[in-house]
């Protein structure tokens, strides 16, 4: 299943965020994609407000993994701009993460190929003359369902 959504701003990007949240489960692996500057992590951070969490959501950029605990939910927030060698993820016990349990959003998922489980769903995220354009495509149950709940949001 694959769908696209144009978004007018990162307002309207954290906003659709949230409404992702409703949908998210337990053990889902979600793959970010698009170029610097795209959006990646305020979508991420409007999913996280979707949650309940309310202090600031800072890229990962040069921890890896942000781990947030918010009521029953487990998130680890990947960024994964500065691996240069998959392997490097092993070191880091990057498995350890994918528990079925924890909801795993991972940012240059490419960077990571070969290390990484299968996503559920993925999502590119472009930069048109104006706004977002987002492509979602869903590989499994759990990745579908948050492309129905969050293709809602424009309709």
């Amino acid at each position: 299943m694959q769908t696209t959504i144009e978004l007018a701003d990162e307002h309207e990007m954290l906003q659709w965020g949230a409404v992702w949240a409703e949908a998210l489960s337990p053990g889902i692996v979600v793959t970010l994609s698009g170029d610097l500057g795209a959006g990646k992590t305020t979508l991420v951070r409007g999913i996280l407000r979707g949650l309940g969490y309310k202090d600031s959501v800072k890229s990962p950029t040069y921890t890896l993994v942000e781990p947030y605990d918010i009521g029953q939910h487990r998130i680890y927030h990947f960024d994964l701009y500065r691996i240069h060698d998959a392997e490097e993820l092993e070191a880091m016990g990057i498995r350890d993460y994918f528990d079925g349990q924890s909801i795993c959003l991972i940012e240059w998922p490419e960077k990571g190929r070969g290390m990484l489980p299968k996503a559920d769903l993925w999502c590119n995220i472009l930069l048109p003359e104006q706004g977002r354009g987002v492509i979602m495509e869903g590989y499994s149950g759990k990745g579908r369902e948050v492309i129905r709940h969050a293709t809602s949001y424009k309709s």
